[in-house]
């Protein structure tokens, strides 16, 4: 009988002084009241040796939107080491004579996400070509009779997820990676209400150009008051895209950010015009390499490549630590696609998303985790198809403090006010790390609470699903959790 007192002691105890701690207190009087009504929550916050400090339902499985990144990018600079840089080569068919290249040109993609990107950390476009024309230079290239060829084909499969909106796959946060891309595959167009309600939208494509594309204007200025619904429609299997929607009388004139399917075509354009203004002699267009292998021009038509080109160089990316900042930071839906596809033809030598996800699995147990508790279907969080629970979120994140990449991992992470967090106040913030992860009824936080020698104190996961209230309600009543938990 002692012993099984004493058996029962060791599991009721805990859980009494846990349901009795203040954390747990204050858990309990949030969930399910004011902006968290009907609300899917779920909890966990872990002390730095992994007791649970408090927690509410968190083994739910839930969609965590961008949190997705914490794992994309962890597992990525897991695998590959913070230092790791993506490789872009130049390689040539036909032969190299007297300084004439009787033959195409072929720029290989590694993978890079950052290839014309107007991010800080990318080189510029007519720099990263210099670099470019100094490759073909050492190998005494320097005029070409034959064409400019983007070649992405290094990574297989769709350019997007399946299951993501189809909505979605025209913007600019829904566009697809490839083993070559350009600008992170973006177009910018200029747009403005008609003149009247039911008129035609106005826009103009501003950047970068395509002049292989034909884009139908089917937006309509919409009534005072309705907002701004304007849609691209496109897809890489043509050359075409329409935009649709809806763009408010009396709204004021933006630039919208729209998805590029032809990255590799765009940057083997952007090289070939460069080339031609910098005076070098270019006497073929531009053209890229499809799905099947073989050379489409602007018009279109396949061609069979004319053999394995020989490669003569490479410039290399940022550091993969400093793209994993901006993607935390940033939540950049590209870099986080790619990292996942990187890590499938890695692994495998197969770029398609069943590849990827084989990969990712297997990085996150060589972190000791279990798969049981989760589904993951892409690397962003923007498919609805990921789900995860709080309980493994923190699992996650402890297990992440013992991977030789902890230190970039956590140093990509932004604290309150940073990022996409700008709109997150807290009296200590210089104390917390964390991703956010926003759709509509999705808002969640997770990350680490630093003491004040800057180590992690705690380890927390705050998921809501299915909220009626919009985030700008929602998210005061987790940060006031947060501020209790910086009081402890």
């Amino acid at each position: 009988m002692k012993r099984l007192l004493w058996i029962l002691a060791g599991v009721l105890l805990p859980s009494l002084a846990l349901a009795q701690s203040p954390a747990q207190q204050y858990v309990n009087s949030m969930a399910g009241k004011g902006p968290l009504e009907g609300t899917l929550l779920g909890i966990m916050v872990r002390d730095a040796q992994g007791n649970t400090v408090a927690e509410y339902n968190p083994d739910l499985r839930l969609t965590p939107a961008s949190n997705t990144k914490l794992v994309t990018t962890g597992c990525a600079l897991h695998a590959f080491g913070a230092d790791y840089r993506f490789k872009t080569g130049l390689g040539y068919t036909g032969t190299v004579k007297d300084g004439t290249l009787e033959g195409d040109l072929y720029i290989l993609g590694g993978g890079d996400p950052t290839i014309g990107s107007a991010d800080s950390i990318a080189f510029k476009a007519d720099a990263l070509f210099w670099k470019w024309k100094t490759l073909l230079r050492a190998v005494g290239i320097e005029r070409i009779h034959g064409r400019i060829i983007g070649d992405g084909s290094r990574w297989e499969g769709h350019l997007e997820h399946a299951s993501w909106s189809y909505d979605d796959m025209g913007t600019y946060y829904g566009t697809g990676s490839n083993g070559l891309c350009f600008y992170e595959n973006t177009i910018d167009y200029d747009v403005a209400a008609g003149p009247a309600a039911g008129s035609p939208v106005r826009f103009v494509q501003t950047y970068p150009d395509t002049p292989w594309m034909e884009t139908l204007n089917y937006g309509f200025t919409g009534p005072e008051g309705t907002g701004n619904s304007l849609y691209l429609y496109t897809s890489d299997l043509a050359p075409c895209a329409q935009l649709r929607g809806t763009f408010a009388i009396g709204r004021r004139p933006k630039t919208e950010h729209f998805s590029n399917k032809f990255g590799d075509l765009t940057c083997a354009y952007y090289f070939w015009k460069n080339l031609r203004d910098t005076g070098w002699e270019v006497s073929g267009g531009y053209a890229r390499v499809d799905r099947s292998g073989r050379i489409a021009g602007p018009d279109f038509v396949l061609q069979e490549p004319a053999g394995e080109p020989v490669e003569i160089g490479f410039t290399e990316s940022a550091r993969i630590k400093d793209i994993a900042r901006e993607t935390n930071w940033r939540s950049d839906n590209f870099y986080a696609e790619s990292f996942l596809r990187a890590m499938g033809e890695a692994a495998s030598g197969n770029a398609c998303y069943d590849s990827c996800l084989v990969a990712i699995s297997d990085v996150l147990l060589d972190l000791n985790l279990s798969l049981e508790s989760i589904h993951q279907a892409d690397g962003s969080g923007l498919s609805r198809n990921n789900y995860m629970t709080a309980r493994w979120f923190t699992d996650y994140l402890l297990a992440m403090r013992q991977s030789p990449a902890f230190d970039a991992f956590l140093a990509s992470l932004p604290a309150p006010g940073q990022g996409t967090l700008n709109v997150v106040k807290l009296s200590q913030g210089n104390r917390v790390r964390m991703k956010s992860g926003s759709m509509d009824g999705v808002l969640c936080y997770s990350g680490y609470i630093l003491d004040r020698s800057g180590k992690p104190q705690f380890t927390f996961s705050l998921l809501t699903n299915n909220a009626l209230a919009p985030a700008k309600d929602v998210r005061p009543v987790l940060m006031g959790f947060l501020e209790f938990l910086l009081s402890l």
